[in-house]
């Protein structure tokens, strides 16, 4: 684990690699979780979270699927919908002048009936949103609006 002015000057000089999860399920509606955590502090996001150094894309998936929602998925149950950037203003911990880049992994998992969430200690709440409402809402975070507008930014 990095100290935290180690990492903070990772963040300043480079973009971070993550996944983000796109639970859908069977009446189309997306799962969504109320941040607790900057970037994107108090707003709704989709459920995701940072690779780790030497961390296979698989291994990552899996332990962020059962980091977040506390449900076993993988690389297998998922498509791929393409690599997108996505730029914050502030960083995870608030230092100022000091914005965050990440190249995120976007991933669409059907989610399984026998499924229940066990909700993180990194959202407040879990939600299903239909499409139109998340793609008005302003707590929507806008990465994660764009990602159902179909004016996503890649």
């Amino acid at each position: 684990m990095l100290q935290e002015q180690t990492f903070l000057d990772v963040i300043k000089h480079t973009p971070l690699v993550s996944i983000d999860l796109i639970f859908e399920d069977r009446s189309g509606k997306v799962l969504l979780g109320k941040r607790v955590n900057r970037p994107a502090q108090g707003y709704w996001f989709v459920p995701g979270g940072r690779i780790r150094k030497n961390e296979k894309i698989a291994n990552a998936f899996r332990r962020i699927v059962l980091a977040e929602l506390g449900v076993m998925a993988t690389l297998a149950d998922a498509d791929l919908l393409g690599a997108f950037d996505h730029i914050y203003d502030d960083n995870c911990f608030g230092a100022d002048g000091v914005n965050t880049h990440y190249v995120v992994l976007a991933y669409r998992v059907p989610w399984q009936d026998d499924w229940t969430i066990t909700k993180d200690s990194q959202h407040t709440q879990m939600r299903w949103w239909s499409l139109a409402s998340l793609s008005v809402a302003e707590e929507v975070h806008e990465n994660t609006r764009l990602y159902f507008t179909g004016a996503v930014g890649r």
